[in-house]
């Protein structure tokens, strides 16, 4: 029996109108000063206002910083330590995307610390919590308010590195519907099939076991169930709050299990060509999970049999291919592209990405089965 084990924030609220719990939180943890970290799209649409509200309402002074960008490169994140210097804070809020909390995460961690973020990516054990956060998802895929996880690209290497540290698991979680109301749906989209593939890959990680396990199948149910209707339907909140919750399984999956080779693949395409994260993982997902089909058939018509009890009296093959067939059909139904083409990657770029996807090794040790090079490059050429 292999040892496992799951780490997950100390307090999560959930609901339409959680947000509010902002306040209890503040007088639990006796805030005196709160750093704000958000970006330009959710101050543009509103979002920020009802949190500054309950910090004014609450007279807890605050600072916000609103400039994060998406797919933050390590740079990125020490000149926003930089900006922030000196600025004095019992709590850091996130209130955003993915990007937003990686970067508030990792600022959790780093400030006043003798360490900066070019320190972690080649020694993540140095990360200490300096300050406890609170994590607010304006999106409903990342997970990124559930694990011990930051990524950041690496400019010069033209890839994405995830800085893992127990410290940085948010102390606080709020799933407010509400903050995914006005959702693009391009977003939903890409946000969406990026839980999944958490989900996904976590049930048929190597390092999958009865903890993740619950979590990435739970994920799993919801968004299957639920992506199509929340990004054709703006209106369906039902939808959008299963999809909110799905995306936080799908991060406490991570943490028990891990994601594998559809993350490993995807995180050149983010580093040097700038792909957002969910659609680079959106174009490899069904082509990667074919690949590992004969690995992990089993576990795939486990997942087929949890979102269609009807099919399952069909061969386990049968079962497994449905659900492959499903990604491919939702990553087609939500408009997200399905190669690489509009990107400007093209054959010429298969030696880099060949080379960096493969050293990827903390996902591809998880996979089911293992890529050589050559079964990497035909990864990469059936989606140029």
């Amino acid at each position: 029996m292999k040892l496992y084990q799951s780490k997950i924030p100390s307090c999560t609220y959930g609901g339409q109108g959680s947000l509010n719990q902002v306040a209890g939180i503040l007088s639990a943890e006796k805030a005196q000063r709160v750093i704000v970290f958000t970006d330009q799209g959710v101050r543009g649409a509103g979002l920020l206002d009802p949190l500054t509200d309950l910090l004014q309402n609450a007279g807890v002074p605050y600072t916000v910083f609103d400039q994060l960008k998406a797919e933050p490169s390590y740079q990125d994140v020490d000149a926003l330590m930089q900006q922030v210097g000196q600025e004095t804070g019992s709590l850091i809020i996130a209130l955003g995307g993915g990007s937003v909390m990686d970067t508030a995460k990792l600022c959790a961690a780093l400030q006043g610390a003798p360490y900066t973020t070019k320190d972690l990516l080649g020694s993540p054990g140095k990360a200490k919590k300096q300050m406890k956060s609170i994590m607010i998802p304006t999106t409903c895929g990342t997970g990124s308010e559930a694990t011990c996880n930051a990524i950041v690209a690496v400019p010069e290497d033209g890839v994405k590195v995830g800085i893992v540290n127990d410290c940085l698991i948010p102390d606080y979680v709020i799933l407010d519907p509400e903050m995914i109301r006005g959702l693009p749906a391009p977003i939903i989209a890409a946000t969406g099939v990026d839980a999944l593939a958490h989900a996904v890959e976590c049930y048929t990680s190597l390092k999958a076991n009865p903890l993740s396990d619950v979590y990435a199948m739970a994920s799993a149910k919801l968004i299957f169930q639920n992506i199509r209707a929340a990004y054709s339907q703006p209106e369906h909140m039902e939808a959008k709050s299963n999809m909110l919750i799905g995306a936080f399984y799908g991060g406490a999956a991570i943490t028990a299990s891990g994601t594998t080779a559809v993350h490993a693949l995807s995180y050149p395409l983010g580093g040097k060509y700038h792909i957002a994260h969910g659609v680079s993982n959106a174009i490899l997902f069904a082509h990667v999970m074919a690949f590992n089909k004969d690995a992990c058939e089993g576990r795939l018509a486990q997942i087929c049999d949890s979102i269609r009890p009807d099919l399952c009296g069909q061969p386990e093959a049968e079962r497994a291919r449905f659900v492959i067939d499903e990604i491919a059909d939702i990553v087609r139904f939500t408009n997200i592209p399905t190669n690489l083409a509009q990107y400007g990657v093209t054959a010429a770029d298969l030696d880099f990405l060949t080379d960096a996807g493969s050293k990827v090794t903390r996902l591809l040790d998880n996979n089911c089965k293992k890529l050589s090079l050559d079964d990497i490059r035909a990864i990469y050429r059936k989606v140029l």
